[in-house]
């Protein structure tokens, strides 16, 4: 049950952080773009949500998983 409880305290901190690094991309996007409606802002974060470095895939780790090719 202790394993259990630290599995779902790690994710929700994952889940925070994942929150985090959005809200301040967000703001970098404001910060670059003043004269950017909302609607602007979502599409550019959506986007690098989808194109970053790293997260062609989504987000896996290479070291645990791999991306391969299904039937």
């Amino acid at each position: 049950m202790r394993d259990l409880k630290l599995a779902a305290q790690r994710m929700r901190i994952a889940f925070e952080l994942h929150e985090a690094g959005v809200r301040m991309y967000r703001q970098k996007c404001r910060r670059e773009n003043p004269d950017a409606d909302e609607a602007t802002i979502d599409g550019m974060v959506k986007k690098w949500l989808r194109t970053r470095p790293g997260a062609e895939h989504g987000d896996v780790c290479p070291s645990v998983s791999r991306v391969v090719e299904l039937p």
